[in-house]
């Protein structure tokens, strides 16, 4: 175990992309915080004597709409729980040509289409922390993780992309095609409905966040292929889902060999400079 912090991986799994076979000595943990219930029971384990806690991130049943999601109480749960990181799935649409499915994102920037979700752990309510938040998002994903699953990825010879920008929109529905070819005029690669608002309270919680995003199917720009449906993405998920399982698995003891010292005191530090107290 490299020197300074300990870490502890929290896993959230996205649909089809949250099994928690991976886990060794399960055990389940119902928490409340207070932002509410997460998802569903955290699911302690270890993987490769590293330990990690797995979230569904909408429920093990799959009952959670993407609108639904208690974003804050998933991110606070893993937090309390004591995680140093967090590293998700999620299923996506791609918006480029280079980006099939089967693929995996190893995500760097965001686009957020989102209108209902809370946003922060600060917003001056009781129940909330004091004050107001305002978290750079400049570099929304942790560098040094992503650096890790882009390595693994490569290892493990699984095709991934170094890097790309996620629009996430509101959902639950798709989108139309004047807007999946918007969006490619917007600059994103790929479209999703859950990376916000989880990547921004990760950071305003201080934790490092990457994203494993895998691509299912071609939105609906693009000409000659049939538009996303639920039977498509769901074909693709079952028969590509290994891919993301065998990159966890190996880049997690990875991970917890490194000292993250200095990149956990600069994330809090980021995060505590970027509160704006009331005045007295």
């Amino acid at each position: 175990m490299a020197a300074g912090h300990v870490v502890k991986v929290g896993i959230i799994g996205g649909s089809g992309l949250d099994d928690p076979d991976i886990l060794e000595g399960r055990s389940e943990k119902y928490v409340e915080t207070p932002f509410g219930k997460p998802s569903d029971a955290l699911v302690l384990g270890k993987i490769k004597n590293v330990d990690c806690v797995l979230l569904a991130r909408h429920g093990r049943q799959h009952t959670i709409a993407p609108s639904n999601v208690n974003f804050r109480a998933n991110i606070w749960a893993l937090k309390m729980e004591g995680c140093t990181h967090i590293v998700v799935t999620t299923a996506c649409g791609s918006l480029r040509e280079e980006i099939e499915p089967g693929d995996i994102v190893v995500l760097d920037q965001f686009i957020d289409r989102t209108t209902k979700r809370q946003q922060t752990f600060y917003n001056g309510t009781p129940s909330c922390l004091p004050g107001v938040c305002h978290i750079p998002m400049a570099e929304p994903f942790c560098g040094r993780t992503r650096e890790v699953l882009i390595d693994i990825s490569r290892k493990l010879g699984i095709k991934c992309h170094s890097k790309g920008t996620m629009i996430t929109i509101e959902g639950p529905r798709f989108s139309s095609k004047a807007e999946s070819h918007m969006f490619r005029l917007w600059g994103a690669d790929v479209i999703n409905m859950t990376t916000v608002p989880e990547v921004v309270l990760a950071k305003e919680a201080g934790l490092c966040y990457a994203s494993l995003a895998m691509a299912t199917d071609f939105d609906c720009w693009k000409e000659h292929e049939e538009a996303v449906s639920v039977d498509k993405v769901l074909k693709t998920l079952k028969e590509n889902a290994n891919k993301a399982t065998s990159i966890l698995l190996t880049a997690i003891p990875q991970i917890a060999a490194m000292d993250w010292t200095d990149t956990i005191q600069n994330m809090k530090c980021t995060a505590e400079l970027s509160v704006m107290l009331p005045r007295h």
